[in-house]
C-alpha cells in the first residue's frame, strides 16, 4: 500500500494550462495527462459494434490516422484527400456528429513516397479551448497552424524542413502559454516551444540527422516539468519553458513511434528499430537502466499504472511487467497486428487492432482476463478516445471496394 501511494505522491501529471479542459475532454493526445488513461468517472459500453451502442456516426472525407481531440462541444479531425490533394482539420459537434466546419490548411505539397500505414494527417490535434493546433508536413517541411474556435485561422508557423523517410506523426502538446512540437527527420529536426497566441518561436532545439516519430510528452518528475522525449538514440528531458536540457543518456532506439509514459520514478521507453526493446530506465538522469527486454512494442503506446506496465504489443499480444523489475506478470494472445495504442479507463483496457477488433481486457496484473470481444470497421490505424462516458473511434469501413472514413460515438442511451 505504501509503494502505490509513493506512485501516486510522484506520479508525471502533465501540468499546463487547458484552459477549460475537464476531466471529460481529451485536448491533445493521449489526453489531459499524456497517459493514456481516461476519467473513470463514467464508463463506456463494454459491448458494442457498428448497430449497438452507436449514439451517432459521421463520414469523413479523405484519409488520416491521427486521433479526434475533443473540448467541450468541439470534436477535431484532421484529414487528408488524395484527390482534392488537400489537407484539413475539421470541427464536429460532441452531441451530434454534425459537421461545424472544415478548414483546407494545405493544398497539393503532398510527398512522393511514405510508408504503407502512415498517411498525410496522421497527427492528433490539441486544444486549450480558444485555439486548436495541428501540424502536418507539406511540401518538404512540418507546419504547425491555429485556428480559433469558428474555424479562422490565426497562424501558421514553419518548424522546420523535413526529409521524408516514413512519414510524419508527431502530435503537439500544451504547456502553460506553449505549444510544444516536433519533427525529427533525417535532415536534422527540431523540437520547439511556440508561443501559442502568434506562433512564435520562444525557443528551439535542434536535433540529430536520424528518422523518429515520438510526441512530446510533458510530465512531472521529481517537483519538475519535464519534457521527456525517445528516440535518435537518446532519452531527453527539457524544461518546457525554455527548451533547456534537463538531463540526456543514451538509449531508446534510432527510430520509436510510441510515446513516453512514467511512474514518477522510471520512465518507459520502448522501440521498434534498429532493434525491438522495452525499457525502464530511472528518471533522474543517470541513464541507469533499471531493467530491459526485446518485446516489439514499436507503435503502440504503453500504460502505466499502480506499480504495473501494460502494454499491446505490434503482433496484437497483450503484456503486463511489475513496473520496477520487470517481472513479466502475463503474455497473451489478444488482437491482430495493432497500430493504436490502448486506452485505459477504471480497471478496463481498450485496445483495437488494424482490422477492427476492439478488444476490453481487464488492467490485472494477477491474471489475464477479456471482459468483451467487438469489431468496429475494417480498418483501423487512430487511437480511439474515450472521455465522458464515450468511446470516440475513427475507423474505415470498405464497400464495393470504396474505402470510407467514420467517426463513432459509442456510448449508453
Amino acid at each position: 500500500m505504501r509503494l502505490k501511494k509513493l506512485f501516486f505522491l510522484v506520479a508525471a501529471w502533465t501540468t499546463f494550462d487547458a484552459g477549460s479542459a475537464k476531466a471529460e475532454d481529451w485536448p491533445q493526445w493521449r489526453g489531459i495527462r499524456h497517459d493514456g488513461i481516461a476519467d473513470s468517472a463514467k464508463m463506456p459500453p463494454l459491448k458494442f459494434s457498428a448497430t449497438e451502442k452507436v449514439r451517432w456516426s459521421v463520414p469523413i472525407p479523405g484519409r488520416g490516422h491521427g486521433s479526434p481531440t475533443i473540448h467541450g462541444q468541439n470534436i477535431f479531425l484532421a484529414t487528408a484527400d488524395e484527390k482534392s490533394r488537400t489537407q484539413s482539420l475539421i470541427c464536429i459537434d460532441r452531441d451530434t456528429g454534425k459537421v461545424i466546419w472544415e478548414r483546407v490548411v494545405h493544398r497539393d505539397g503532398f510527398p512522393k513516397k511514405s510508408n504503407k500505414k502512415a498517411s498525410n494527417a496522421s497527427s492528433t490535434p490539441a486544444c486549450d479551448g480558444r485555439s486548436v493546433f495541428i501540424s502536418f508536413l507539406h511540401a518538404g517541411a512540418v507546419y504547425t497552424t491555429a485556428f480559433d474556435l469558428k474555424g479562422k485561422q490565426l497562424w501558421q508557423t514553419k518548424i522546420t524542413d523535413y526529409i521524408l523517410h516514413q512519414g510524419f506523426a508527431t502530435s503537439p502538446a500544451i504547456y502553460q502559454s506553449l505549444l510544444i512540437v516536433s519533427a525529427d527527420n533525417k535532415g536534422g529536426g527540431a523540437v520547439c516551444g511556440l508561443k501559442r497566441t502568434d506562433g512564435s518561436v520562444v525557443w528551439r532545439i535542434d536535433r540529430p540527422k536520424y528518422p523518429n516519430y515520438a510526441s512530446p510528452v510533458i510530465c512531472r518528475i521529481n517537483d519538475l516539468d519535464q519534457l521527456i522525449f525517445q528516440g535518435c538514440n537518446l532519452v531527453s528531458s527539457y524544461d518546457p519553458a525554455n527548451g533547456k536540457k534537463r538531463w540526456q543518456v543514451k538509449g531508446a532506439t534510432t527510430e520509436c513511434v510510441s510515446s513516453i509514459v512514467t511512474d514518477g520514478v522510471h520512465v518507459f521507453t520502448s522501440g521498434g528499430y534498429p532493434r525491438n526493446h522495452v525499457c525502464a530506465m530511472k528518471a533522474d538522469g543517470s541513464g541507469e537502466v533499471v531493467w530491459e527486454n526485446i518485446s516489439r512494442v514499436y507503435v503502440p503506446s504503453m500504460l502505466v499504472r499502480d506499480g504495473y506496465l501494460f502494454a499491446v504489443m505490434d503482433n496484437g499480444n497483450a503484456m503486463c511487467w511489475q513496473s520496477d523489475t520487470g517481472q513479466q506478470m502475463w503474455k497473451e494472445r489478444l488482437n491482430r497486428t495493432t497500430s493504436a495504442s490502448p486506452v485505459m479507463v477504471g480497471d478496463r483496457i481498450y485496445a483495437v487492432d488494424e482490422q477492427g477488433n476492439f478488444s476490453v481486457f481487464k488492467a490485472d496484473p494477477k491474471s489475464f482476463k477479456v471482459l468483451a470481444k467487438n469489431k468496429l470497421g475494417d480498418q483501423v490505424f487512430a487511437t480511439p478516445v474515450i472521455c465522458g462516458g464515450r468511446i470516440y473511434a475513427r475507423v474505415a469501413e470498405m464497400g464495393g471496394g470504396v474505402r470510407q472514413e467514420k467517426l463513432y460515438c459509442i456510448g449508453e442511451e
